[in-house]
């Protein structure tokens, strides 16, 4: 399975990793048979359960953390290869930047809520 899979399988249920090989592209865009997911409380209440300070609104390293997904490098950069990052995979602070607002997009269009602030 995918990073992204299990990402979204950690935070949707074992039905969204089913779904996960389709890609999600036109899924949500009527909304009808793609429920809302409000992606926040799921994850605040992971990172309560790790016991120590996790700021996954900000970090994907910390997000995958929370979500018990192996967050070292070379994890990170399966994911950016998975969600076609064409930058330099060496500097790792702009790979991270970008993969925590791409996660967040792509979260929102496979049907999740998120708050105002990490929208776009």
């Amino acid at each position: 399975m995918s990073i992204f899979g299990k990402i979204m399988g950690a935070i949707f249920g074992t039905k969204a990793e089913a779904a996960e090989p389709a890609g999600g592209a036109g899924a949500p865009a009527g909304g009808a048979s793609v429920p809302m997911v409000d992606v926040a409380p799921i994850l605040d209440k992971a990172v309560a359960a790790k016991g120590e300070k996790l700021e996954w609104r900000t970090s994907i390293v910390d997000l995958m953390k929370a979500l018990d997904i192996d967050s070292s490098l070379s994890a990170r950069k399966e994911l950016a290869k998975e969600l076609k990052y064409d930058g330099d995979t060496n500097d790792s602070a702009k790979m991270n930047i970008w993969l925590h607002k791409q996660v967040m997009t792509k979260l929102a269009a496979n049907g999740g809520k998120l708050p105002d602030d990490l929208k776009n």
